[in-house]
């Protein structure tokens, strides 16, 4: 877990997309070391930025089952969705949602489809407490099943053996 902090404007969300593959280097390449050579970035690694990338005429399921069609792996929608906290809301269309229920249905696409690379742009902003929770209970099953997390955040996370990466500003 590596957790990238500092100022507004620092950069980032810009280091994030750039892993990603969302934007590119004005020089050299970012590869995955130990990653498959065959796969891109985005098919070993999740990017969660700050839109949640959900279309709120679609229901909760319908907005998962998207993103996990399109991710590749279609059939754990529901174990998703009860993983966030968002099974018995599955029916509602997303326009209901509050902004921190839209928030765990974006993280649900990490439970959804497995990636062992979690890119993640903020991921408790707009989290109460108990989503706070429920978060930080997911990214350590993540990193005890071996996985890695690069986090840009402005608050502490509750996770243990994190690394911190500070951009801008002062230590």
């Amino acid at each position: 877990m590596l957790a990238v902090t500092g100022p507004n404007g620092a950069g980032k969300s810009s280091l994030l997309r750039l892993v990603a593959g969302l934007i590119h280097p004005a020089q050299g390449r970012v590869v995955i070391a130990g990653g498959d050579p065959e796969l891109s970035i985005g098919e070993q690694a999740h990017y969660v930025g700050h839109q949640d990338a959900i279309k709120p005429s679609l229901t909760v399921t319908e907005n998962l089952a998207f993103w996990s069609r399109w991710l590749g792996d279609g059939n754990k929608v529901a174990a998703a969705l009860a993983g966030v906290g968002l099974g018995a809301l599955a029916h509602l269309p997303a326009l209901h949602l509050s902004a921190g229920q839209r928030r765990r249905l974006s993280l649900a696409r990490l439970l959804a489809a497995q990636r062992p690379i979690w890119l993640l742009d903020e991921p408790g902003s707009v989290l109460d407490a108990a989503g706070g929770a429920m978060l930080a209970a997911i990214m350590r099953v993540h990193l005890a099943a071996g996985g890695l997390i690069l986090a840009a955040i402005h608050g502490p996370l509750e996770l243990e053996a994190t690394r911190e990466l500070r951009l801008g500003g002062t230590p």
